[in-house]
């Protein structure tokens, strides 16, 4: 029980701090919406149609959702180096709590605030052309909140060895940079190079971008191949499940030998 409420408020102090810094949650939600207009409209003519109804500014906003929720809950990581060198890190590392709670409590936030993004990112679709019934919306979400977690997790884990709020940011974009564009997010990935193919599958994000684009474009979405077989939905959503078990788990095990 006590690890509940220590979860609950560790979540609840992250989303005090996004209701306080608004600023935060508009400026993460420009860059989105900048490559959207950017690449969107500066592209969509050179693209041409993808698919039989489909154009490019189409295809390319299932993947900045995507970039959006994970932008937002890697950024959950953030506040545990800031904390650290604050010193309240040390308060809540002595608390008796276990440590798997701290964790899941810093995901969970940066998950809150990525779902809050990406739920806006979600309200311009029907102005693109992407129709969202209530069935997908009750879909998209859960899909949506594991890639939130998985990367959520992967920031915590990497903030739990960092010192400084600059070595962070400095892995930070290391991390997310080949994430986003080796993920599909801007191009369809059939026909890479064999190499560059291993990368793409590699990645984690992949899957999560391919099963947010078969959500919301169906039978147009260009498909993803794995091993020469189609995944469906619910195999990406495994494979990001199993990345996010992976990264919690060891984000909690870095967390139970820092000092």
């Amino acid at each position: 029980m006590a690890d509940l409420r220590a979860i609950y408020a560790i979540w609840y102090r992250e989303v005090l701090r996004l209701r306080r810094d608004r600023l935060r949650l508009v400026g993460q939600f420009v860059s989105p919406l900048l490559f959207l207009v950017v690449f969107g409209v500066g592209l969509a003519r050179a693209m041409g149609t993808l698919a039989a109804g489909l154009n490019f500014t189409q295809f390319l906003f299932p993947g900045l959702l995507a970039m959006t929720v994970l932008m937002s809950s890697f950024m959950s990581g953030v506040s545990v180096v800031w904390e650290r060198e604050m010193g309240f890190l040390k308060e809540v590392l002595v608390a008796p709590v276990s440590r798997a709670s701290i964790v899941l409590g810093k995901t969970l936030g940066g998950a809150t605030l990525a779902m809050v993004q990406g739920g806006l990112m979600l309200l311009l679709a029907p102005a693109l052309g992407i129709g969202l019934s209530a069935r997908m919306v009750l879909v998209l979400l859960p899909m949506m909140l594991l890639l939130a977690l998985a990367l959520g997790g992967l920031g915590v884990l990497l903030a739990s060895r960092m010192r400084s709020m600059e070595g962070f940011f400095v892995i930070m974009n290391m991390f997310i940079t080949p994430l986003i564009f080796l993920s599909g997010v801007f191009f369809p990935i059939g026909g890479l190079p064999g190499w560059l193919n291993l990368v793409v599958k590699a990645n984690p994000v992949t899957y999560g971008v391919d099963s947010l684009r078969q959500l919301m474009l169906g039978g147009m979405a260009p498909s993803l191949t794995l091993f020469d077989y189609r995944l469906a939905i619910w195999q990406d959503a495994a494979l990001m499940a199993l990345f996010g078990t992976a990264t919690i788990a060891l984000a909690i095990w870095s967390f139970s030998v820092v000092e």
